[in-house]
Formats: C-alpha cells, sequence, structure tokens
C-alpha cells in the first residue's frame, strides 16, 4: 500500500531530498498523467460546493440530499482508500490506475445525466470508489516511474503542486462552469481530463513490478467499514430534516456504530490471526500501528483537522450563496484568499518542520486556525468583506502548515516497512473528518437558529476541534522531546 496524501511531497522534499531544483532532467509525460489523476480527485472536492443551490434548485433536492451529494464523495472514498492501496499490490497499480479512471469518468458521465437527486447521489458515491483506486495506485507508479531518489522527490513535489492548485482552483473552476453553463458542466469537464490522462499513461508510465502481499483480502472488514462510516455519516445528514431523535437517525447511528465496533474487533482477530498463519486473511487496517502513540496523535490531529476545515468550507460557500447571495462565479473569487494560501503555506511549513520537529508548526497553525474559525462569528447578511478575510486566510494558511508537518510526524513515528499504511491511514482519518464535519454542520444550517446561527455554531465547533487538535500536538510534541532526551 502507498502513501496517499499530496502533502507527502511537500515533506519528503523538504525534509528527506533537500531543495527541488538539481539533478538530471525530469521526464514530464509520466509526470503529467499521474498528476492529472490526483487532479480530478482533489478537484471534484471543491468544485461541486459551488454547484449546491443550482442542483438543488434543478433536481428540487431537499437539504440532506445535498450534504449527501457533497459527503458521499469523501465517505465512499474513505471507506475504500485502503483497499484501493491492496488492490494495487494484487492487479498491479497501472491497471489499478487505469482502472480508477474508468470509474471515476464513468461515474462523471452519471453525475452529469443524472434525472434526480438519488441518481446524482449514487453516481457521487461510485466517484469515490474511483478516487479511491486510482490515488494509491497514482502515487506508486509516481515512485516506480522515477528511480533516482532527487528525480523522485522533484516529481513527487510537482504532483502535489498540481493536486494543490486542483484543490485551490475548485471553486473558481465550478464558479466559472455553473455561470457559463450549468452546473452538469462540473461533471462533464472530468471526462477530457480523464481521457488525456488515460492516453499518456499507456504511451509513458510502465507497469512496475507486483510486489504481491501473502495472505487474502478483507471483504468483511471492508463492508463493515464502509457500511460504519455511511451510517455515522447518514445519521448526520439526516437529523437536520427527520430530526434527531427520529428513528431513522437513531437507526443510522446505530447501526454505524455496530459496524465500526465490528470492523475493529474483525481487524484484532485478524491482525493476530496474521501473524500466525501469513497466508490466511490480512487485515484492511493493522491496528498495531496505533500502540505508537505519535500515529495515534497524529490521526486523531488529522480526523480533526478536516472535520473543521472542510465543514465549514461548505458551510461558508452556502453562506456567501444564499445569504448573501453571490453568484457561484463571485462565490469562487471569495473562497479563493482561503483555498490559495497552500501556496505559501507548503514551503512554510517544509521550513518550520525541518528546524523545528513536526510537532510545533502543528500546535502553531492549529492556534491560528482555531482563533481564525471564531472571526466567522462577525458573520451576517451584511458583514462587509474585508471583515472576513482574517477568517479566510488565517484558516487557509493553518490547514496546509498542519498537513504538512502531520505528514511528516506520520513519517517519523511509522516503521519503514509500515510507512505507507501509515500515511494510507492518515489520509482515510482526514477523509473521514471531512465527511463528518459537512454532515455535522450542514445538519446545523437546517436548525432553528437559522444559517446565521447554524453557521456561528459550526465556526465555534471547528474552532474547538482546532484548539483539541492543538493541544495534542504539543502534547505530544513534549513527549516525543522527553523520549529523545532520555
Amino acid at each position: 500500500m502507498t502513501s496517499t496524501d499530496p502533502s507527502v511531497s511537500s515533506a519528503q522534499a523538504a525534509v528527506a531530498a533537500g531543495p527541488p531544483s538539481g539533478g538530471p532532467p525530469l521526464s514530464l509525460p509520466p509526470l503529467i498523467a499521474l498528476s492529472l489523476g490526483y487532479f480530478l480527485v482533489m478537484l471534484d472536492v471543491t468544485v461541486v460546493n459551488v454547484a449546491v443551490p443550482s442542483i438543488q434548485e434543478s433536481l428540487h433536492a431537499g437539504p440532506s440530499d445535498m450534504q449527501w451529494i457533497v459527503d458521499g464523495y469523501s465517505a465512499f472514498f474513505a471507506g475504500l482508500l485502503l483497499l484501493g492501496g491492496g488492490l494495487g499490490d494484487r492487479f498491479g497499480h497501472r491497471t489499478l490506475f487505469l482502472a480508477g479512471l474508468g470509474v471515476f469518468a464513468a461515474a462523471s458521465v452519471g453525475c452529469g445525466v443524472a434525472p434526480s437527486a438519488q441518481v446524482l447521489i449514487a453516481a457521487r458515491l461510485a466517484q469515490g470508489a474511483g478516487a479511491a483506486l486510482l490515488v494509491p495506485a497514482s502515487f506508486a507508479l509516481l515512485q516506480a516511474a522515477y528511480p533516482d531518489r532527487a528525480q523522485r522527490a522533484r516529481a513527487v513535489g510537482y504532483w502535489g503542486l498540481v493536486s494543490a492548485v486542483a484543490f485551490g482552483a475548485g471553486p473558481a473552476v465550478g464558479g466559472l462552469l455553473v455561470s457559463g453553463f450549468d452546473w452538469r458542466s462540473v461533471f462533464w469537464v472530468n471526462l477530457p481530463v480523464a481521457a488525456v490522462a488515460v492516453l499518456l499513461t499507456l504511451r509513458h508510465v510502465p507497469a512496475p513490478a507486483r510486489r504481491a502481499r501473502p495472505g487474502r483480502m478483507d471483504p468483511a472488514g471492508l463492508l463493515l467499514g464502509v457500511v460504519g462510516l455511511l451510517g455515522v455519516a447518514g445519521g448526520l445528514n439526516e437529523a437536520g430534516t427527520e430530526g434527531w431523535s427520529s428513528p431513522e437517525v437513531l437507526t443510522l447511528f446505530a447501526g454505524g456504530v455496530v459496524a465500526l465496533a465490528a470492523f475493529v474487533a474483525l481487524e484484532l482477530r485478524l491482525e493476530k490471526g496474521a501473524a500466525l498463519r501469513p497466508e490466511g486473511v490480512r487485515p484492511l487496517l493493522p491496528l498495531s500501528l496505533f500502540r505508537e502513540i505519535r500515529l495515534t496523535a497524529t490521526n486523531i490531529i488529522g480526523l480533526l483537522l478536516s472535520f473543521g476545515y472542510y465543514g465549514l468550507l461548505f458551510v461558508v460557500t452556502l453562506y456567501f450563496q444564499q445569504e448573501r447571495h453571490l453568484s457561484p462565479l463571485a462565490t469562487g473569487f471569495a473562497l479563493l484568499p482561503s483555498v490559495c494560501m497552500g501556496f505559501l503555506a507548503a514551503p512554510l511549513s517544509s521550513r518550520l518542520t525541518a528546524r523545528s520537529g513536526p510537532y510545533l508548526p502543528m500546535a502553531g497553525a492549529l492556534l491560528l486556525g482555531s482563533v481564525g474559525f471564531l472571526g466567522w462569528l462577525a458573520a451576517g447578511p451584511d458583514t462587509p468583506y474585508p471583515v472576513l478575510l482574517f477568517a479566510l486566510m488565517a484558516t487557509g494558511l493553518a490547514t496546509p502548515v498542519t498537513v504538512v508537518a502531520a505528514t511528516v510526524a506520520i513519517m517519523e513515528a511509522s516503521p519503514a516497512e509500515k510507512a505507507g499504511v501509515a500515511s494510507a491511514v492518515f489520509n482515510v482519518s482526514r477523509q473521514v473528518g471531512c465527511a463528518l464535519g459537512v454532515a455535522l454542520f450542514g445538519t446545523l444550517l437546517g436548525s432553528a437558529s437559522g444559517r446565521i446561527g447554524g453557521l456561528h455554531t459550526s465556526a465555534v465547533i471547528a474552532a474547538v476541534a482546532f484548539l483539541l487538535a492543538s493541544v495534542l500536538a504539543a502534547t505530544t510534541g513534549r513527549r516525543a522531546d522527553a523520549a529523545k532526551a532520555r
């Protein structure tokens, strides 16, 4: 299994390989092909947000439907991500990358022609499945395509930059497409990009030798993990319209919690069995990783980070469109100060992490983000836009700084033979946080306090999440320093 987070690029390039200049020139076609795949995945995280009101009006979708359209993608992506790496080991990463592109493109067609909210939700889940196949394979193929260490560091750095551009450009691209055409165009735009990626992959990306892992796959663990995540996210999504005490919501919560508990129990049993019989079923998630306190703490930080930032980004997008009555295009540009801070944050975080270790930058950035979220308490129907700039820029800077530093922490704390699995688990934690944040904060928008009240409540919760993560980072850093001193 391979690392799946684009921030691995910045961290590894800065900490392990030095500056990206120098060394033999890069062969661009493999880099472009593999970067395009991840470009699609990251673009579709944010490009849909500005299309939400248009989709809602066109398909007569309810609030919970809209949350599923945004949220189902991340939840399914998270649930299948660990499987994607395992399938790549078994069937070949090039095969899985092409299959993931095919599934993603076919699902985008389904989104583009969807006649109802229910069909669109199903197609978005399929997009998440395609993303889970192609992302681990993309990074594995990138590593194989550039065996020279200096080349690989530069290639992974550019790969990560492309994905950051996709995420940052998502709201603006979505706004342009919705304003110039309609909401369906945000899905049709995926097709030519996927087609170019397939052609370049077939021509320029070699298939690396398979590294077969002993044991069989874990279909029961996969089913329980997906059902558990969708159950909890579904309960949060439906609570806004059905009420927190409704039988449907309680059933979804109970089913999700039971499935997740069964998943943990199964993975523990399989991990013990795999130690005795390597040819047996191997666990989807090796829970022994979490015996290392730094790994456990950093995964919790990743979950809290995505919960707060991506959940509030969804709410803020609706605030600009539904409360401030901005067009999709104007909304996309209003969000740019936040999402474009990544261009400053990645090199800043790499330098700080190289000097002081990962935990101090994490703690400081998360504290800044926590204060930034409180800036949204000033938001009202007529609040001047400059008043909101601090909130946009502080949270936009804090999030990528934390991600880069957290990725370094994962790499430092994980055993060499499990570094790929550890970084994949970190990405799962982030996707789970994203799914839960969108579900909960979207539900709060439909509460009795109204959109502005829901935004304020969400901002306070996000600030608390970042504050808890900051305290956890600082505490973990002190423990790590004390352990080194002994």
